[in-house]
């Protein structure tokens, strides 16, 4: 039976809250929202107060400090920043019971003419397309989202860690996804794709900052890890984002060490 929009969805809105779907629980904890969800929420709400005509949201910043209970969620931003050339903006996420879970900060840069000169910049992928790629499964490398992931081959060694990643659900029922709010979703992607191991992922994704160029202009959201360091159960690590048309910026995260859960 096919899912009707509401099902299909990781939220509804009730009254001033979001109430979280099935799936939206989160992978390490099932009685808690994914994390993901948080950035995803936080980027919506600040694109709908603050997005301007030659604004472009330039940097995410997406704090992850604590467990969301699975239960319904409120997002409440303000404008820290208005100026000529650049806005900021704040958004916090809070449970149920009003206790913030989650923060987010974002800049928004005017648009403009581009300087003269050339600057050595980051290339065109050389992946290929999604379409060309399946989804795999059973693989010890992938995690459980409901994103569809899919690897530019088998992740082993040193090889580079590449893929392409869709989000197939809206974010909120009735509401597509833009694609701020596509981008913000696929950036926690960045934490497992750079920390997991050949024993699977054991790093919790604490923080991520997604700093863009321009925003994506297909549904396909590219990843590949270009660093990974640790110590003392601390990671940090971060991907080049791409989209079919090629690079549009860059997701930074750290993560800290935490034990997968048994499925």
């Amino acid at each position: 039976m096919a899912q009707t929009e509401d099902e299909a969805s990781y939220f509804t809105v009730r009254d001033d809250t979001l109430v979280p779907g099935p799936h939206a629980r989160g992978w390490w904890t099932p009685d808690t929202v994914h994390g993901r969800l948080l950035g995803g929420l936080a980027a919506r709400a600040l694109e709908r107060a603050h997005a301007a005509d030659g604004m472009h949201f330039a940097r995410l910043t997406v704090d992850l400090f604590r467990s969301a209970p699975f239960a319904p969620v409120q997002v409440r931003t303000e404008r820290v920043r208005d100026g000529r050339r650049i806005r900021v903006a704040d958004a916090v996420v809070h449970s149920g019971d009003g206790v913030p879970v989650a923060r987010a900060s974002a800049v928004l840069l005017r648009t403009g003419t581009p300087p003269p000169g050339h600057i050595p910049s980051t290339g065109p992928w050389d992946a290929p397309p999604p379409e060309e790629l399946s989804v795999p499964h059973g693989s010890r490398l992938l995690w459980r989202f409901d994103e569809e992931l899919r690897p530019v081959r088998t992740w082993s060694g040193d090889q580079r860690r590449r893929a392409w990643l869709r989000e197939p659900h809206p974010l909120v029922a009735g509401e597509p996804l833009s694609p701020f709010v596509r981008v913000a979703l696929a950036a926690d992607t960045a934490s497992p794709i750079a920390h997991a191991s050949d024993e699977g992922l054991h790093y919790i994704n604490a923080d991520y900052t997604l700093s863009l160029s321009r925003l994506p202009l297909s549904d396909e959201i590219g990843l590949e890890a270009g660093a990974h360091t640790a110590e003392d159960g601390i990671a940090v690590g971060h991907c080049t984002l791409y989209d079919t048309a090629g690079p549009i910026g860059y997701c930074a995260t750290t993560a800290v060490a935490n034990t997968a859960p048994t499925r």
